[in-house]
């Protein structure tokens, strides 16, 4: 019992003094977390202009299907494949022997029955003079003979319509182009026999202008015919509807046309309406162009008149549920939630905000994972940053200079 005594004092003798020692350190300092430091900027504010992008595809004003109009062999093809040719321009030719001889045999049968005609006149001159000695001609004789001179003129007529059919046989073995533009390939070569109506030989499309179909949604042509009404658009002035293209490997959209033709029933399947822009496609350096038909494009779509708008960062803006929200830094340097209705992207990565925001505002730009509700922050103010700009750094005037927190050590 002595022993088991004598540990038990020994060990609270030793806790004794491990509770002085520990109380002789005085009160522990613990530092609070260091505040984030947040890039923040200003609204942009500028005008802006509602838009709508879609996807469509080129389209040439003018597409023909080269066929021919008679039947024969084919002579020769002079046009080189995928070249531009002009209006009139010969692409094939048919052996013309044949309607040649059948021309030849209509001319023939024309001179024919002039002559016939001609002596069905003399005839009927003559018994005129004759008849006019009583009893020499019967009137039945007589209206005979002015019967042969009108058969022998509708005979005359119908070999010069035949005539007429025969020259324009010999004139289509020299198939034509009916349009300015890009020929394709052929799909006959020299000695093969074409029909009449139905043999494809190649195929024709004009290069300048240019279409462009894309499909509009239904909320948007309701937006823009309200405009109309509104007098935001005036639909009847030239260029009313201005419209601009990019290309797959452009950025922005640099080529300009207007939309000339919306169709007249929206599609009850996809809830949309076919709409064509028309483009300007002239001829580049080394003489190429740069659109084609068949070719995929984004259409930029510019709706009402420019307006005055806020715009910020596309960055800043933060989603929560489908709810979009930005951080504003208020005067005592604490960053508040606050929801946004948010607009259109422009070229330069601004977004525009349609409200929740004011003028004049600090918004987080940056570091947005670091920031909660009503957490102190650290400011480094900006210039509002752009696509391709990290934005500079910017002094405010006195004024309106965010105080920043003091980071203090409290006791605990």
């Amino acid at each position: 019992m002595n022993l088991r005594r004598r540990r038990a004092l020994s060990f609270c003798c030793l806790a004794l003094a491990g509770a002085i020692v520990g109380c002789s350190r005085g009160p522990r300092q613990v530092a609070p977390p260091q505040a984030p430091a947040v890039p923040v900027s200003q609204p942009v504010q500028r005008d802006v202009t509602d838009y709508v992008d879609f996807t469509g595809r080129t389209d040439a004003v003018g597409t023909v299907s080269i066929v021919p109009r008679v039947t024969g062999y084919l002579e020769s093809m002079p046009f080189e494949e995928g070249s531009f040719v002009k209006k009139d321009e010969v692409l094939f030719e048919i052996d013309p022997r044949p309607y040649k001889a059948q021309l030849d045999q209509a001319a023939g049968q024309v001179e024919l029955y002039q002559a016939q005609l001609t002596l069905a006149q003399a005839t009927l001159e003559r018994y005129l003079v004759v008849a006019k000695t009583p009893g020499a001609v019967s009137q039945q004789e007589l209206d005979q003979y002015r019967a042969g001179v009108k058969q022998a003129e509708a005979s005359v007529k119908a070999a010069q319509a035949s005539l007429e059919v025969y020259r324009l046989n010999l004139s289509f073995c020299s198939v034509t182009s009916p349009i300015d533009g890009t020929v394709g390939r052929y799909f006959y070569t020299v000695g093969n026999l074409v029909s009449q109506d139905q043999t494809l030989l190649t195929s024709v499309v004009s290069v300048d202008p240019m279409y462009a179909y894309f499909d509009m949604d239904e909320p948007t042509l309701l937006q823009i015919r309200k405009a109309i009404a509104d007098g935001k658009i005036n639909a009847a002035a030239k260029n009313a509807f201005r419209v601009s293209m990019g290309l797959q490997g452009e950025d922005d959209n640099p080529h300009q046309g207007t939309v000339n033709f919306f169709n007249n029933q929206v599609n009850p399947a996809t809830g949309s309406i076919a709409v064509r822009g028309v483009f300007p496609n002239p001829v580049l350096k080394g003489n190429v162009r740069l659109l084609s038909p068949g070719m995929f494009v984004r259409i930029h779509l510019p709706i009402g008149q420019p307006h005055p708008g806020l715009l910020i960062i596309d960055r800043a803006v933060a989603s929560d549920q489908g709810l979009q929200y930005v951080y504003v830094i208020d005067a005592e340097n604490k960053a508040q939630y606050r929801r946004v209705t948010t607009g259109l992207l422009e070229p330069d990565g601004l977004r525009v905000i349609t409200d929740g925001l004011k003028p004049g505002e600090w918004v987080a730009v940056g570091a947005l994972q670091q920031i909660r509700p009503n957490q102190p922050v650290q400011t480094e103010k900006i210039l509002m940053p752009t696509l391709g700009q990290a934005g500079a750094q910017e002094t405010p005037p006195a004024e309106k200079q965010l105080p920043q927190p003091t980071n203090k050590p409290t006791t605990q």
